[in-house]
């Protein structure tokens, strides 16, 4: 499986995403900057953490506009797993692949700390290796990760089951302690904690490791079953 790791100036998480793919799943990866166009030869795109662009404007409101988010659009209207975490996930929103906005935190603070998750969607590509309802624990680290949705969008997450992962003692303001959703097809997951740095007992967690090993186990089983 080979995985492309985009680089927006101000990209901060792409090395820690980078580590997880190559050391941690032992599967090709790439980094692949703002500027490229085209996806073809990836089975799957990891959108990291930082301040793209310094933030400027809103969180993830200029990245949405660099040439690889075209091509990222185009990736995952393919079906194709793609994955946003924290910044990258605020990029997501501002895009348009995924429903609803950020704001502050509650208490206008930049939080860093482990959190503990409740997995509400085990079925995902991303969340096979979880046991559905399970608690892990993975660490934030954001200032601006208040989801906010109106009322109809929230309903809509609930009833289609894209609600995959909230916080058991929600850090910072979010609607409905949501923590990640995918979109209605399943193959974009966004999510405001690091899965990258819980990989390994001796960050603290392993308990994000199993994210990555979804993703690999569902990529081999569509791979066999098409091959």
């Amino acid at each position: 499986m080979k995985f492309a790791v985009v680089v927006f100036p101000g990209s901060n998480c792409d090395r820690d995403l980078f580590h997880a793919i190559e050391t941690g799943l032992d599967e090709e990866v790439d980094y692949v900057f703002h500027t490229e166009t085209n996806l073809d030869g990836y089975d799957a795109v990891l959108l990291p953490g930082g301040f793209s662009y310094g933030d400027y404007l809103r969180s993830g409101a200029i990245a949405r506009f660099s040439n690889v988010m075209r091509a990222v659009s185009a990736f995952a209207s393919e079906g194709k797993p793609v994955l946003g975490i924290c910044n990258g996930f605020q990029v997501l929103l501002e895009a348009g692949l995924l429903p609803g906005a950020m704001k502050r935190n509650r208490d206008l603070k930049f939080i860093c700390r482990p959190v503990e998750l409740i997995v509400e969607h085990n079925e995902t590509l991303f969340t096979t290796s979880y046991q559905q309802g399970e608690t892990i624990q993975v660490p934030i680290a954001h200032a601006d990760g208040n989801y906010e949705c109106d009322a109809h969008t929230l309903e809509k997450l609930a009833s289609n089951d894209q609600i995959v992962f909230r916080y058991a003692n929600n850090p910072n303001g979010s609607s409905a302690d949501i923590a990640g959703i995918v979109n209605e097809r399943g193959n974009v997951l966004g999510m405001m904690p690091h899965p990258e740095r819980a990989i390994d007992t001796l960050l603290g967690s392993d308990d994000g490791f199993k994210l990555f090993q979804s993703m690999l186990a569902n990529w081999r089983e569509r791979h066999a079953t098409t091959s």
